[in-house]
This record gives structure tokens, C-alpha cells and sequence, in this order.
């Protein structure tokens, strides 16, 4: 259940920045669900008495879909920083005191808040102070402040800390909150597509959200953006049906060919003819002098355990058959998380909505493809099909993924030769089975800082920032 006393305080929502380090507004990426900006104010909301958004964009945080209590505030001077934003929220509130959040932090606690306003006795500016330093952003300031604010602000300085040294300042340590707070992460920001995807992955891995989260039911409605794209695809070859899978409606031509390769109906580049897409009913020929399996119509689809259903015709059996990889690939670790970091930023889909997957592949350290699909299946298959259309030599490449490494993901990269394969989540069972037969290696939560190797281990060289 959610705070029912308010505190007589005007949260404001910083939302002011530029975003530089994100690519894009990241107020309005979609964490758990909904904006992030909306996350905050909803937070806010069930325990301060008013919250007020601080924005440039006005037109665009009305498209969050916030709470009508809400008001939304244009800085007084455009892109002057987190102070500019306090000098407008502090000018336009509505009571003494208020609080300065940013409306990147999605794991905001209400009891962080009360128990910041517990401690104002005799303070202008309350703040958490930890081994890092400051954390002004999330902060309460009394009215009072709102003439320093402004001298510091024309002085040209743009931080929030820039005041404290001017106004009566009560430091609250970081543990103390740790009761209400146990992983303190109230103040974790997300400024970097890797920050997004870690902040996603402790969401999907968490086994209940915070009992104080504040929900709101949108009835009858569909979001204006952020809402991956889901249609049934149909794959053709010389114009036998083969498969019609659940993808997004986009690079179908790699779908086609990539899945058609995966699956062993196409092998010889050279015999490709033509690749036709019909976008507007997700149909996708392709034609080649290659001859079609003659079994292709009694062959046994499988069911995989992918997202919207995967289709497989390899069983676990056909499988297990496959000629083990040859290759004297090695990675450094450090590597593979500068690698990681590459697929997050370049995955924009999955930026912008948080319900794709995306997969990439990498040589000589360099990430030269990615491709994004709500199916993780689709995804690799998309990527494959470019790699093959360009005739790109991924044999001692790395494959990277966001999705879950299962056996038909690990007979995929097996067939295509390629040695090491890395995922940002869990690898199964299956799978581990699969690569020690085909001497593929597996790595997988690849995020944070830290990896499993669960096969072939000898390809992976443990390396430090401090061994550069």
C-alpha cells in the first residue's frame, strides 16, 4: 500500500537536461512500463502534497501521460542545468520546502523522501551524502534558498552543490537510509543506454517491486509511442510456404534469409536469386537455385522456448549432431564488456521501448551489425541473414545478445560457425549441452562488471582496466 499523509512539500521533476550521454529524451523511455518521468512524478505523488514537472520540452512531457495533479513548469531560462531547474521550481511552489529530484531515477523510495524531511530541523538544504560525495539531486531546499539560487545560477554555475556552502545545509549520511532503502537505490541515475539496461535487468530480476510503488491504469487507450510492433510474418522459398512467425515488421528481407539459412534450406550464396518483401501483409519470398530439402513438408517444427513462439526444425537430437567450431578466437573480458556497451548503444529500438531484444556481431573488437526484434529467435536471425546477404566472415567473431542463450539460440551461432557467443541474461541448460558439443563458447549475465563462462572457458582471457 502507498503513503496516505502527505508532507507539505512541491516535489519538483527535473527534466531539463539535454540527454547528450542517452541519444534521445531519455525522460520518456519506458522503464517497467511507463515514462520514467512518469515513474518519478507518481512516486512523488503519494507523498508530497504537489509535484510540479521542471522542463525545456513542455509539448513533450505532456505526451507521459502524467497524473492531472501534475503541473508542468518551462525553466525560466532554457538549459542552464539542475540549478536553473530548482530556481523555476522554487520560484513557482506551492509550499515552504521542495524537493529536487531527477526524473531519471526509477527506484525512487517515498519513505528516502520522509525520512529527508525528518531531518530539516534547522536547514535550508537537506541532503544524502555518501562515499561518492553529495547527491543534491535528490534533495529538499526551503524556499529561502531561491536568492542564493539565482545569485549562483547568474554567476554562470549550474550545479545544485554550488549552494550549499551558502545556505544552512543538514548532511544526512547514505546508510541511514539503508533501512528503508536496502540496496540504496534511490539514487541511481540513468544517463547511458548500458545505465538502461542494467536498471531494466535489476527490474526483471527483482521477485516484487517496492510495496510503495503507485500504479496507474490507463483504460481504453494506446500509447502514442514506445509500444513495440508485433505482426505474423510469412516465409516463402521458390514459393513453398515454410514458416509464418510472430516479428517485428522490420528488415524483413534479413528475417527471410536469416531464418531460411538457420534452418538449413539455404546454404549457397551464390544461388541466391532474388529477395521480395510484401511490408504491407509481412510476406517474404525468396528465390534461389538452391533445391529445397526434398523432406521439407513432413519435416517436425518445434516449439521453442522464444518469445512469441519460435519455430525450430532442429531437434535437440539434430542438434547434438552438429561438426564441433574450429577456431583460436580469444577475448578479453574487459572487451566483452566494451562490446556490451557498443549493442546498448546502438540498440535504439530497444532504447526507446524496453520490449525487444537485440543482437549483434562483433570482429576484431569492432561491432559492424545489430539487429532488433521482440523475438529474441527473430533477432538472430535477422543479424544472420545480413552477415550472409553481405558476405561478411564472422567465423571468429563474438555474438552478442540481450535474450536467453537456449539450445535452438546455441545451434543457431553453431551453424553459423561463429565461437563465442555472450548474453546479457541466462544460459540454459540445453545450451551448455549444445556448446560443449560444438565447442562453442558460452558467456552469460555479461552486465555490471562481471560474466559466467559456462563452456570453452580458454577462450576467454580475465582482464582488468589496470592490464590495459
Amino acid at each position: 500500500m502507498h503513503e496516505t499523509n502527505r508532507i507539505p512539500v512541491t516535489a519538483a521533476v527535473l527534466a531539463g537536461g539535454r540527454s547528450q550521454r542517452m541519444g534521445v529524451d531519455k525522460t520518456l523511455l519506458l522503464f517497467d512500463g511507463e515514462p520514467l518521468v512518469r515513474r518519478v512524478a507518481e512516486t512523488a505523488a503519494s507523498v508530497c502534497e504537489h509535484v510540479a514537472v521542471v522542463t525545456n520540452r513542455p509539448e513533450a512531457i505532456e505526451a507521459a501521460g502524467l497524473p492531472p495533479s501534475v503541473r508542468i513548469l518551462t525553466d525560466e531560462v532554457a538549459y542552464q542545468g539542475p540549478l536553473g531547474g530548482l530556481v523555476t521550481a522554487l520560484a513557482a511552489a506551492e509550499d515552504e520546502w521542495v524537493l529536487a529530484v531527477a526524473a531519471d531515477m526509477p527506484w525512487l523510495e517515498p519513505s528516502v523522501i520522509r525520512a529527508l524531511w525528518d531531518a530539516r530541523a534547522g536547514a535550508q538544504m537537506v541532503m544524502p551524502v555518501g562515499e561518492k560525495g553529495p547527491e543534491p539531486l535528490l534533495a529538499l531546499y526551503h524556499v529561502s534558498c531561491l536568492p542564493e539560487a539565482r545569485r549562483v545560477l547568474a554567476s554562470g554555475r549550474r550545479r545544485l552543490i554550488a549552494i550549499a556552502s551558502s545556505v544552512e545545509t543538514v548532511e544526512v549520511p547514505l546508510d541511514t537510509f539503508k533501512d528503508v532503502d536496502p540496496g540504496l537505490r534511490s539514487i541511481v541515475n540513468i544517463n547511458t543506454p548500458e545505465e538502461l539496461l542494467e536498471s531494466r535487468d535489476l527490474a526483471s530480476d527483482s521477485d516484487e517491486q517496492p510495496a510503495t510503488r503507485v500504479s496507474v491504469i490507463e483504460v481504453g487507450t494506446r500509447a502514442a509511442r514506445g509500444m513495440p510492433s508485433e505482426r505474423p510474418i510469412t516465409v516463402f522459398l521458390n514459393d513453398g510456404e515454410i514458416a509464418t512467425m510472430q516479428g517485428t515488421p522490420e528488415d524483413l528481407a534479413d528475417l527471410g534469409v536469416g531464418f531460411l539459412l538457420s534452418e538449413g534450406f539455404i546454404t549457397d550464396r551464390e544461388a541466391l536469386e532474388s529477395v521480395d518483401v510484401d511490408h504491407k501483409r509481412g510476406l517474404v519470398y525468396v528465390r534461389s537455385r538452391e533445391e529445397a530439402p526434398p523432406d521439407v513438408a513432413e519435416r517436425k517444427r518445434y516449439v521453442t522456448s522464444g518469445c512469441g513462439k519460435g519455430i525450430t526444425f532442429a531437434s535437440v537430437g539434430h542438434a547434438r549432431g552438429i561438426e564441433p567450431v574450429v577456431s583460436d578466437a580469444r577475448i578479453g573480458s574487459e572487451q566483452i564488456y566494451d562490446l556490451v556497451g557498443q549493442l546498448a548503444r546502438s540498440a535504439s529500438s530497444y532504447r526507446d521501448t524496453g520490449g525487444m531484444h537485440s543482437c549483434g556481431i562483433a570482429v576484431d573488437g569492432k561491432l559492424l551489425v545489430v539487429r532488433e526484434d521482440v523475438g529474441r529467435h527473430n533477432a538472430l536471425d535477422k543479424l544472420f541473414g545480413r552477415i550472409w546477404l553481405d558476405r561478411i566472415d564472422a567465423r571468429d567473431g563474438v555474438l552478442l545478445t540481450t535474450g536467453r542463450i537456449s539450445y535452438e539460440m546455441a545451434v543457431k551461432a553453431a551453424k553459423a560457425r561463429i565461437p563465442i557467443v555472450v548474453s546479457r541474461t541466462a544460459v540454459t541448460d540445453l545450451a551448455v549441452d549444445i556448446a560443449e558439443r560444438a565447442s562453442l563458447t558460452l558467456v552469460g549475465y555479461a552486465r555490471g562488471g562481471k560474466l559466467v563462462v559456462y563452456t570453452n572457458a580458454s577462450r576467454i582471457n580475465v582482464t582488468s582496466r589496470e592490464d590495459d
